[in-house]
């Protein structure tokens, strides 16, 4: 008699683990349509390299998603949100976005023959571009930290809880932008040369105008203090 009840335990355990994991994955896929410079950047490298190369990006945004959901769900989340802390990361991301547009338009300018870029595979280059430039976002922590706080009140999960649902959640990045990709390979063969130029192009000046959007605000909040 024990036995059966320890098993129907465990069930009931597994159904809301699973129940948790789904809430979790439906609101990060909720969050991913809300798309932006590091899906256009995957994008981009998916056409000029190759697919592995898009789904070497898509690995590396899913691993800085995962770290920054890990420092929410431990806490380390709340000290980062501290002001000091907010404008020294916003200056330093910040600048380091501007500098990573204005590589890329350059190098979208400069290439003496694009062809020979496009389907040039470095999986290495490809995902530590793509970690770093996700990596710069200063948004990333404040956000997740405030959404795992809520969805711990909200639900009253556990600690054990939040876990699984930012494993939910993470695995949502690798789920979008992974078919996402996917989709743009089948696809790319009918794109000329000259458009992956223009989004070259295209994505730096996004990526540019993105970092310098968190400059400014950073710039205004220390006038405001002052």
């Amino acid at each position: 008699m024990g036995f059966v009840c320890n098993k129907q335990k465990e069930k009931i355990k597994m159904k809301k683990t699973l129940l948790v994991i789904k809430k979790g994955l439906f609101l990060g896929l909720i969050i991913q349509l809300a798309i932006g410079p590091i899906f256009f950047f995957i994008v981009n490298l998916s056409l000029q390299k190759t697919l592995l190369d898009g789904l070497m990006g898509v690995l590396a945004a899913t691993v800085v998603t995962y770290i920054y959901i890990a420092l929410s769900v431990f806490g380390i989340g709340k000290i980062l949100e501290e002001e000091k802390f907010k404008k020294i990361f916003g200056m330093i991301s910040s600048i380091v976005l501007i500098i990573f547009g204005g590589i890329i338009i350059n190098g979208a300018i400069n290439s003496g023959d694009i062809e020979i870029a496009v389907n040039t595979s470095n999986l290495f280059a490809s995902f530590t571009s793509v970690f770093l430039l996700a990596i710069s976002n200063p948004l990333s922590i404040v956000f997740f930290t405030s959404l795992f706080s809520a969805k711990a009140i909200e639900h009253n999960y556990t600690k054990n809880e939040l876990y699984f649902f930012g494993f939910g959640t993470g695995l949502s990045t690798f789920i979008f932008m992974g078919g996402a990709i996917l989709l743009v390979s089948f696809l790319k063969e009918a794109i000329p040369i000259i458009v992956m130029q223009i989004l070259n192009i295209a994505v730096g000046v996004l990526i540019i105008g993105y970092g310098t959007i968190i400059l400014k605000l950073t710039k205004r909040k220390n006038r405001l203090e002052k």
